[in-house]
């Protein structure tokens, strides 16, 4: 399965800081209906993202009803991405 959408970086400052981009609805339904085969515990997607030319493994975090990707700080840097502004992200699910 592969997705493509926009959204806005933010930043989680909660006991492990970390930032993310949310899923939009629509495809965290179709991520809900695959994640069973694919999720290897507390409902985490594995996946291989893509902003940019930057690509990475990271898995999906479910949270509030939706799925969130989290953004490592080396592709951050790769990227020039701060929080707030709104980029393509990639995913292809199971890796």
């Amino acid at each position: 399965m592969e997705l493509e959408f926009s959204g806005e970086v933010w930043f989680w400052k909660g006991p492990a800081p970390w930032h993310f981009i949310t899923v939009p609805e629509e495809d965290c339904l179709e991520l809900s209906a695959t994640a069973g085969s694919v999720s290897y515990g507390w409902g985490m997607v594995p996946v291989t993202a893509r902003i940019g030319r930057t690509r990475w493994t990271t898995s999906l975090f479910p949270k509030d009803g939706r799925y969130v990707v989290p953004v490592k700080a080396g592709v951050r840097a790769a990227e020039g991405l701060n929080v707030g502004d709104l980029v393509t992200v990639q995913l292809v699910v199971g890796g």
